[in-house]
């Protein structure tokens, strides 16, 4: 635990008029260094800060260091520290200032009850302080002596408010030692998730939350730091969000908002919406190289430049793999960079870009009932089999380049206006079969050429969005009032073709359109507490679309005679989103919400008719449930728990015919979870989840308000467990400290229902993972799927043929499956490299 001690001393003054010193107005304090061991003394690191005119922190020094670890925690928490200027009468003035940093043991850190808040204004002294009169200062001459003060500055930075239950802000922190193989992969840290991948490593994961199955995005709307990802009407789905490419080093947190309660939400936040939140809190280079498996290997180097703020990082991956059987080898490389310059005392410009490529082949699916019988190309043995597959011109390929520039800027009684705008260029290609030899209808006398599907998107995304917070006081409650806006223009060619089994040439076309849309959106959300115990918020997000479609597949001639195979087709859409919550809080530490909110998802542009007042999906749904919190320290515990119900006009579903989602008209969820997590110190992180959700559609007819009468919905999972834990410590070996971690993340998935009243079996992984790290070298070992369970990723039950051209197909349903990776083992080699002179 630490207590730092502002001791500010001002090296120039006037005798010709009274000097103010610069007072604390935000100063969050320094986090503990997790890669040292406990300290047995306390250590003290002496800063120098230039504060401008403005109060913000223009250059931090170290003056008298305790090491290099405990220098940079200083330091980065330094360069967020916000004062009233110091003043010379009302004359603003730029001093320098030496503020000493102590970090203490636990034993020797201050009771509870004597912490005092951030928020506090410092008290003013007239002693010198201890220790002073040893630190040699510059002073003017002929000048008076300044004034000294002190304030003792503890706690943290809290998340904003939740506006559900299921509004989580969750901070990534320890539970990074969990073994993760992308970023996507943090998602399971909200209850209620689970991923599904059937198309290889690159291609973007099938999520589940609160009981849809959202596909790879299209019930959740996914952003990354306010730059959207959803990519509309893209050939492989609507909604299509890829998150592949974001280096997981280099994500700081996430907020997971399930349900389609908050205004700023907007389109395809039907299940929900998530939003990664970028940051790099160690500063100086990392790098780490793993090898393990299958011949996977994993090269990663984030950079930190010293002395700037956790937004400023440069960060960089590579991945390239065998992959665990037949056909699924990959190769993929990115790059993240971004930059936080202060324009002023109160603007700041954030610069962000990434780049990203990749290449991967996919296995597919594979009938169980071939499996079984060992019918498959592969060795007749039962691993073998289970891991085969029947088409090897399956993959896909990928790249993706976003620029985005941000610009805040704080107002006069603490209002805050945020303007962003972004750019995205993106190419997808992706070849799938799910059925063989079934849906070509092929000329008379000749073979069947094959089901495989290509499906390409290639575009670009240019946008703004911002927010206006105005300093305003309602009720007692400071900032009540939020209006943002949207502004997103897409201008995307989607494309899908048959190709031949053999050769891979196309010889159909299954549609060939070029989209452009324009979707402007607008937000007000509003927050009162009328009563001591009660607060309100509400608000609405209302969105217009504009769709422009030219498509390129139209006949060559029709009934008429002959014509352009084009057509356009423009139509107009419009949908408002009112949402309201309730928040009674019962005990200090006890939270009773009530969440109500409508949302939508446009339409794929590709089904539009001209002229036509494009429908939307619209959902409906609503919460209730407790919070409970004990603790804003190092150590904490909160509970969550809830139920919810939500019915959506016109739900989609996996065909396999067309290897995409289809409508299929309104569904219904009724649902519950929990979730708790536990931080001791810096030492103990554990998160745990159980959630359950039963997805139906009703039938017709049949009152909106019976939400469990109705066929059961396929493929989505009705019971999901899930639990990450991180231990961290230090030991002595041949007297050297060694820092030690051991995590595990576990995961429980309930059968799931297929068609035709078929379940799939229950799944249960383990993943665990340790590390030891002396000095600037750091080794690791993580182990997935550690008990080496042969699972299936995703299943499904449909009529196929893989026999062949010639063979006859089969009118019977029967389940397919991707295969799950088995036990996968890695070795990783980190070195941690401050490139930084010491300080003398």
């Amino acid at each position: 635990m630490f207590i730092p001690t502002l001791v500010l001393w001002l090296l120039s003054a006037s005798p010709e008029a009274p000097v103010t010193p610069p007072v604390p107005v935000e100063a969050p304090p320094p986090v503990m260094p997790a890669d040292v061991p406990p300290l047995t003394e306390a250590v003290r690191v002496l800063l120098r800060l230039t504060i401008d005119s403005g109060g913000e922190v223009s250059q931090v020094e170290v003056r008298e260091s305790g090491g290099t670890a405990f220098d940079r925690a200083a330091m980065a928490a330094a360069m967020r520290w916000r004062f009233e200027p110091a003043r010379q009468g009302a004359e603003p003035l730029e001093v320098r200032v030496d503020v000493p940093v102590t970090f203490e043991p636990v034993a020797e850190a201050m009771p509870l009850a004597e912490e005092r808040s951030p928020s506090v204004p410092p008290a003013s002294t007239g002693s010198e302080p201890p220790g002073l009169a040893e630190t040699e200062l510059p002073a003017a001459p002929a000048k008076p002596e300044p004034p000294a003060f002190s304030t003792t500055v503890r706690g943290q930075s809290a998340a904003p408010p939740p506006v559900a239950v299921g509004d989580f802000h969750i901070t990534v922190g320890q539970l990074a030692d969990v073994p993760r193989n992308s970023a996507t992969d943090l998602l399971l840290l909200a209850p209620g998730v689970m991923l599904a991948n059937h198309g290889g490593e690159g291609h973007a994961e099938t999520v589940y939350l609160r009981g849809f199955d959202a596909g790879e995005g299209k019930d959740v709307e996914m952003r990354l730091d306010g730059v959207p990802l959803n990519e509309v009407s893209n050939a492989h789905g609507h909604g299509y969000a890829d998150t592949y490419f974001i280096i997981p080093e280099l994500v700081q947190s996430l907020r997971v908002t399930e349900g389609p309660y908050d205004p700023s939400q907007g389109d395809f936040g039907v299940a929900g919406t998530v939003e990664y939140q970028l940051g790099l809190e160690r500063r100086g280079i990392t790098a780490s190289a793993s090898y393990g498996s299958f011949a996977s290997r994993r090269l990663s180097l984030v950079w930190g430049p010293p002395e700037s703020t956790a937004a400023t990082f440069v960060g960089v991956l590579l991945r390239q793999g065998h992959g665990f059987g037949p056909n699924r080898a990959y190769a993929n490389a990115g790059l993240m960079a971004q930059t936080e310059l202060r324009l002023g005392p109160e603007t700041k410009l954030r610069l962000f870009g990434a780049s990203y490529g990749a290449r991967y082949a996919s296995a597919g699916v594979v009938r169980e009932t071939d499996v079984v019988d060992a019918r498959l190309p592969c060795e007749p043995d039962a691993d073998s089999q289970f891991f085969c597959l029947y088409d090897p011109n399956q993959g896909g390929a990928s790249q993706r380049h976003i620029a985005s520039v941000e610009l805040t800027s704080r107002l006069e009684r603490g209002g805050r206006f945020v303007q962003q705008a972004f750019a995205i260029a993106r190419q997808m290609r992706s070849r799938e079969n799910f059925t063989g030899f079934l849906q070509d209808t092929p000329p008379i006398g000749e073979a069947q050429r094959g089901d495989n599907t290509e499906q390409s998107y290639q575009g670009t995304t240019v946008g703004m969005r911002g927010r206006y917070t105005p300093g305003l006081t309602w009720w007692g409650q400071p900032q009540p009032v939020e209006l943002g806006y949207v502004a997103r223009y897409d201008n995307v060619h989607t494309r899908a073709r048959r190709l031949r089994d053999k050769g891979g040439a196309p010889y159909a076309t299954v549609f060939d359109n070029q989209v452009r849309v324009t979707n402007l959106g607008a937000h007000l959300s509003l927050r009162g507490a009328p009563l001591e115990w009660l607060t309100l918020r509400g608000g609405v997000r209302v969105d217009t679309f504009l769709f422009g479609v030219e498509d390129l597949n139209r006949p060559t001639e029709d009934r008429q005679g002959a014509r352009i195979p084009e057509e356009s087709v423009e139509a107009y859409g419009f949908f408002a989103s009112p949402r309201a919550s309730a928040e009674v809080r019962l005990t200090p530490r006890l939270t009773w919400l009530t969440s109500a909110g409508l949302g939508a998802r446009s339409s794929d542009a590709a089904g539009l008719s001209d002229a036509e007042f494009a429908p939307y999906a619209r959902v409906t749904s609503g919460e209730t449930g407790l919070g409970w919190r004990w603790g804003d320290g190092p150590s904490s515990l909160e509970l969550r728990s809830a139920v919810f119900a939500t019915r959506v006009s016109q739900d989609l579903v996996f065909s396999e015919t067309t290897g995409r989602n289809q409508p299929i008209g309104p569904s219904q969820r009724l649902g519950a979870f929990g979730s708790a997590r536990f931080q001791w110190e810096q030492h103990l992180d554990v998160q745990a989840s159980l959630a359950w959700a039963r997805a139906t559609q009703p039938l017709p007819g049949a009152s909106p308000w019976k939400l469990w009468d109705g066929a059961v919905l396929p493929y989505i999972p009705q019971v999901l467990g899930r639990v990450d834990a991180s231990w961290r410590g230090s030991a002595t070996v041949a007297r050297q400290p060694v820092g030690w971690s051991v995590a595990l993340g576990h995961s429980a998935i309930g059968p799931k229902p297929l068609p035709l009243d078929r379940y799939s079996e229950s799944i249960f992984l383990f993943d665990v993972a340790a590390r030891a790290r002396w000095r600037a070298v750091e080794l690791g070992l993580s182990v997935e799927n550690l008990l080496d369970a042969r699972w299936r990723e995703s299943e499904f039950n449909y009529v196929s043929n893989f026999r062949g051209p010639d063979a006859p197909a089969s009118l019977l349903a029967t389940r397919h499956f991707s295969a799950g990776a088995p036990r996968t083992v890695r070795g990783t080699l980190t070195v941690y490299l401050d490139l930084q002179e010491d300080p003398p």
